[in-house]
């Protein structure tokens, strides 16, 4: 059986990556494509995602790691490791990265890659200066939640981590410009996937 493949968007607050997810799930619709989100996709997941953004409540930045981690084991186990499995493709609107750029970098936190976290084929980071980010965010009136109510000196700290790991990780990282418009960024991201497509069926 085939060997799936796994991708991942990441990126700041108001960055389009989203959106880029959800057009890429549409480009690949007739291949059966597996679509989750962080957190949450599983029952787990989606609990913990209203703890962690909209519960109201302090979260010590340990705690809030390894909440966003349980989650996240969670959703491996249950759906991405059987999706991939099974050959099929599975895009993710944030995975372990986010962890490395928020609490890493944003707060300071040592953090590890647990090794029963699958590395992604390919991560996509959609770039956008953290000021047009935030800009993008008030003009379509988007209620913040926890993290993204976080000062801008956080979120130049979780955009500087970004731009560290993707240096790091070239053959991993597809970094795209996400000023652009949201056909532009979309064409970026299909020419690096259909790359990979085509070299997965050519083995």
């Amino acid at each position: 059986m085939a060997k799936g493949l796994f991708i991942t968007f990441e990126g700041v607050e108001g960055s389009g990556k989203t959106t880029q997810v959800e057009l890429l799930g549409e480009a690949l619709a007739t291949r059966d494509v597996v679509i989750v989100r962080e957190p949450g996709g599983t029952e787990l997941g989606e609990r913990m995602r209203d703890v962690l953004l909209f519960g109201g409540m302090a979260i010590d930045r340990e705690a809030e790691m390894y909440l966003f981690m349980a989650a996240r084991a969670q959703v491996v186990h249950e759906v991405i490791e059987p999706a991939l499995g099974s050959g099929r493709i599975v895009i993710s609107d944030r995975f372990h990265d986010s962890t490395i750029a928020y609490q890493g970098g944003g707060r300071g936190l040592s953090v590890y890659w647990p090794t029963s976290f699958p590395k992604p084929d390919i991560t996509f980071l959609v770039s956008v200066p953290v000021e047009v980010g935030h800009m993008r965010m008030l003009l379509a009136g988007k209620h913040p939640d926890r993290v993204e109510r976080e000062s801008l000196e956080f979120h130049q700290r979780v955009a500087a981590e970004y731009e560290r790991i993707a240096k790091a990780e070239p053959q991993r990282y597809t970094v795209v410009d996400g000023t652009g418009s949201q056909a532009q960024v979309h064409a970026a991201v299909m020419a690096r996937v259909d790359r990979a497509l085509a070299g997965s069926a050519a083995i």
